[in-house]
């Protein structure tokens, strides 16, 4: 025995501590915390994988990214949630799901996580550790019936350490990042140029600035006689001729 199991709330002063100096958590096979140790299941992973989905469709602030296969035949479930502790901030979780047979031709699905807050600082208070382990509390009391303990692993399962080892790097290694879709480039607007109106002699019409001339106060009256006798028609005399008798 351990003269620090003697400290009263060490558990809470270790969570503590891990939550100010990390911001990302992973599940094992010997955890630091009891909450974020691996789990199985007698049921295929098909059918843990369905539910996993379905919650993360369900829940507030969970939002499916994506699902795969990766090499292995590992099914990768990767989503992002937005902690309300933190304001918003974003936390990746993926879970990855391994089925074997045991010795009586049972499935068996073996589930890993793991988490990361996109945070600037050091730590983020325990967010994703908190996200693992909401998601494997639901597994747990669903599949309630069919959770599979160390011992009982050892006794059905045909390689267990060889399983676990070879479960674990296929998870750590696995590729979680994939290629954004191409965004579609909408086709760019064709401008059409403006040509100015052809005069029948084949000259071209200028252009009017769109700018008005200021017109000087004193000027109004002569301006508006010139262009009053301007504008009326001149009239055209008629001579008229007599023919004598």
């Amino acid at each position: 025995m351990d003269l620090l199991d003697f400290i009263p709330f060490r558990n809470e002063l270790n969570k503590a501590y891990h939550g100010l100096t990390g911001n990302a958590n992973q599940t094992s096979e010997n955890p630091v915390f009891e909450e974020l140790k691996v789990r199985r299941f007698s049921k295929p992973a098909k059918e843990v994988a369905h539910f996993i989905v379905d919650k993360i469709e369900n829940w507030v602030g969970w939002n499916l990214k994506n699902k795969k296969t990766s090499v292995g035949g590992m099914t990768m479930i990767r989503a992002e949630v937005s902690s309300f502790a933190l304001l918003g901030t974003k936390i990746m979780v993926t879970f990855g799901l391994s089925e074997e047979k045991d010795r009586n031709g049972k499935s068996i699905t073996t589930i890993n996580a793991k988490a990361e807050t996109d945070i600037d600082s050091r730590g983020d208070l325990g967010e994703s550790r908190r996200v693992i382990r909401m998601m494997l509390s639901a597994l747990d009391f669903e599949f309630r019936k069919s959770h599979i303990k160390d011992d009982e692993y050892l006794f059905r399962s045909l390689d267990p350490k060889g399983q676990t080892q070879a479960m674990q790097e296929l998870f750590d290694n696995a590729n979680f990042q994939t290629k954004p879709a191409e965004e579609k480039k909408k086709p760019a607007k064709q401008t059409i140029p403006f040509k100015p109106a052809a005069k029948p002699n084949g000259a071209t019409l200028k252009s009017s600035s769109p700018e008005k001339k200021e017109i000087p106060a004193n000027s109004a009256t002569a301006n508006g006689e010139s262009s009053s006798s301007e504008k009326k028609p001149s009239r055209t005399k008629v001579k008229v001729i007599k023919l004598k008798k």
